[in-house]
């Protein structure tokens, strides 16, 4: 599976480092509330996973799933959304729990519809940030990285189902992406 690989962008250390930073601030920022973590499916529960063990506050958690590219490199813009939440989250702390921040479509949908739910507090924490793919503005309250507009796989990261199992975030080399 390596030799599909470009090169690794991120290394496993330095997103443990980071995760715990993250950790740290969500922690500090939430002193004495319960929050609800949710998170998007299925990119981002690799992140969650590593992210809960980094928190010292009372949190819930619960997950969302939604799809804006199915098997492409590029999102439809148009998404569906494939599994609700199961908590309400009106008069809730939510934190949404993102892997990758794009063009900023999936995130502003998923956004509006929880603010629709009237959450006491709605933020965002994602890994991933490519600003200069952003085609619709959102604001990232916790961020672990700004990556180049590259096509990343790795850390819960997918092409067409493979390589989320990989301990770093890597970029994918061209031909296997562009077969499709």
């Amino acid at each position: 599976m390596n030799e599909l690989i470009e090169k690794i962008l991120i290394e496993p250390k330095e997103i443990q480092e980071r995760v715990k930073e993250l950790g740290r601030k969500i922690s500090e920022d939430y002193q004495g509330k319960e929050v609800l973590l949710v998170c998007i499916l299925k990119g981002a529960f690799v992140f969650l996973a590593d992210l809960i063990r980094s928190l010292d506050i009372p949190v819930r958690v619960d997950f969302i799933a939604c799809s804006s590219y199915g098997s492409s490199t590029e999102s439809s813009g148009v998404v569906r959304i494939l599994k609700d939440l199961d908590y309400p989250v009106e008069r809730k702390h939510i934190l949404l729990i993102e892997d990758i921040v794009d063009t900023g479509l999936t995130l502003n949908y998923i956004l509006s519809i929880l603010k629709e739910r009237r959450p006491l507090s709605l933020k965002v924490c994602a890994l991933l940030d490519k600003p200069e793919r952003r085609i619709v503005p959102v604001n990232v309250d916790y961020l672990g990285f700004k990556i180049p507009n590259e096509f990343v796989v790795g850390y819960g990261l997918d092409f067409n189902g493979h390589y989320r199992n990989l301990p770093f975030i890597a970029v994918l080399k061209k031909e296997v992406y562009s077969q499709k």
